[in-house]
């Protein structure tokens, strides 16, 4: 792994059940990530995802790339664009920054038909050598 190099990208399709399914794992009970009626009530075309859930997925995409000995130490994470079912969230990623004590930064974005959804940075170390499972420079997915 080398500053520079880019993850294979992540496709998620963005489901009714993976927005409700995230804000009840995460106890996010508002009513604009699972009744589409109240939703719509407070202005937006649908519910949408809530910032824990896209928290979460940025995680699992950093670590999946980077294998299991991949330890998340710091995760920050804007919104933009909301995730609406029936869309297609697709997160891709560029190391950054690799420190000598085996940490690296990742800058993450995912975008979605509207735009940029989420833009962020992943802090984690690595304390087995990275392989890099679905990295670019490997081809796979």
């Amino acid at each position: 792994m080398k500053v520079g190099e880019k993850l294979a990208p992540l496709e998620i399709v963005v489901t009714r059940t993976l927005i409700v399914a995230g804000a009840l794992a995460s106890r996010d009970y508002q009513d604009v990530h699972h009744d589409a009626e109240l939703a719509r009530e407070k202005g937006s075309p649908d519910i949408f995802m809530n910032i824990l859930t896209t928290n979460g997925l940025v995680g699992r995409y950093v670590t999946d790339r980077f294998g299991p000995s991949a330890v998340l130490r710091k995760v920050a994470i804007r919104l933009g664009a909301p995730n609406y079912p029936g869309d297609t969230m697709v997160l891709s990623g560029t190391v950054t920054a690799l420190g000598n004590d085996g940490t690296a930064e990742v800058s993450v974005v995912g975008t979605n038909g509207l735009g940029r959804h989420v833009t962020g940075t992943v802090t984690l170390t690595v304390t087995a050598p990275a392989t890099m499972p679905g990295s670019a420079s490997q081809g796979a997915a």
